[in-house]
């Protein structure tokens, strides 16, 4: 009964998905007459949960057809699974590290307002404002951001797994333009309507937004001190506590097992856990649990309570750490005691831009020149190993660029 049902699933979705297909290229009067359809009929919805009709017409103004590249990244869903070390070499660089240091410095009165105002680290606000936006660079970027009516509205037309919450997020969304927050030409997200510096969806935005540079908007596409007091803002009302670090790197003392769970670094200590500098716990009554996540052969942590509230902001383990520890870098503090579990010598930022580079100019990657390895660096590095007889495995080692260099 299971697999009939199953298979029932499957040959839905298959024939909804070839319903799409069938109308984005039969032609665009098919395909633009029911979106326009679709918004014609939302707007009464919107108009019955307060969004005014002036609103609502300015902010579909001149959108006729479904983003087809929105239902395109809605669809693709990536086979690879990075590494640790990869996660985390595109997230702490050299440069990311650098800019945050600098724009530190840059917005200081600010950020002391907002840190004494929520009680939440600077270097901590920094490092999310880097992992997703790029410090703002990514709102700069046409291929990146959109239109949100457009991509919210594309989702709930023709997206049956998003849309329930492509139509709540439109709603909140329309609210935001409705309170003069943003004005409706100005509503850009990324396709799934991630808005901003701090890349807050609709509903988030509503419930955390905040006024820090007092213009009588909460404005996170336009005023850092706003982005970033907003990302204050929903850490504090999460449980940050003021004052704490997120966790500690640590050594595990071989040829046991230690047990899941939370308990106080006292008895994490008990058992033989240390500080991998060297150094005691300072708060030894504090609870943490263990953190391990490129096993036993990686560094190992213990998270304290303010890295299961940085998981209010996106629920990774990963992406929780990667703040964490680049907040650490951006404070100043040395780097890992232990380094991740890399089957290859690291390059250096410049190194692995120059690696793009010589892979773009021997025709086999197209993409951007900005030291991270993604999957069309990946891709690239393989058909260049092959093309050398080397075993394809994608790594931005020291042979591959010495053999780009001998290229």
């Amino acid at each position: 009964m299971f697999a009939k049902r199953a298979a029932s699933g499957l040959t839905a979705a298959t024939l909804f998905m070839a319903a799409v297909f069938v109308a984005f290229t039969a032609g665009p009067a098919l395909a633009d007459a029911g979106f326009q359809r679709w918004i014609a009929e939302f707007r009464n919805v919107a108009l019955q949960n307060g969004v005014s009709g002036a609103t609502y017409d300015r902010a579909f103004s001149g959108v006729t057809a479904p983003d087809p590249e929105v239902l395109e990244k809605a669809r693709y869903q990536p086979e690879f699974r990075s590494e640790a070390w990869e996660y985390f070499d595109n997230r702490l660089q050299e440069r990311t590290i650098r800019t945050g240091q600098q724009l530190a410095r840059q917005w200081k009165p600010w950020l002391d307002r907002i840190e004494s105002q929520f009680g939440v680290s600077r270097h901590i606000l920094l490092a999310i404002w880097s992992i997703e936006s790029n410090y703002g660079e990514v709102l700069k970027n046409d291929r990146v951001m959109r239109s949100l009516p457009r991509s919210l509205a594309t989702l709930a037309y023709a997206d049956s797994r998003r849309a329930k919450f492509a139509r709540s997020q439109l709603i909140a969304a329309l609210k935001i333009v409705e309170r003069g927050d943003i004005s409706a030409n100005q509503l850009t997200s990324s396709w799934a309507g991630a808005m901003g510096h701090t890349q807050f969806i609709p509903t988030s935005y509503q419930a955390y937004a905040v006024d820090m540079d007092g213009d009588g908007r909460r404005d996170i596409w336009n005023s850092v001190p706003d982005a970033l007091a907003t990302a204050a803002n929903l850490l504090r009302q999460n449980g940050w506590r003021s004052g704490e670090t997120w966790g500690y790197e640590v050594v595990l003392p071989g040829g046991r097992k230690f047990p899941a769970g939370t308990m106080s670094l006292n008895r994490w200590a008990g058992i033989g856990v240390v500080r991998a500098n060297g150094k005691p716990f300072p708060r030894p009554s504090d609870n943490a649990e263990l953190k391990v996540p490129d096993g036993r052969a990686g560094p190992a942590f213990l998270a304290t309570r303010n890295f299961f509230v940085i998981k209010r902001y996106n629920n990774s383990d990963k992406y929780a750490l990667a703040v964490g520890l680049l907040a650490d870098h951006i404070a100043g503090y040395s780097g890992l005691v232990r380094d991740w579990n890399r089957p290859f010598e690291r390059l250096s930022d410049r190194e692995t831009e120059e690696l793009q580079k010589r892979l773009g100019a021997l025709g086999y990657y197209e993409g951007p020149i900005d030291g991270k390895i993604g999957s069309g660096s990946r891709s690239a590095i393989k058909a260049f190993q092959e093309r050398m007889g080397l075993a394809q495995d994608g790594h931005p080692s020291k042979e591959v660029l010495k053999r780009l260099r001998g290229r």
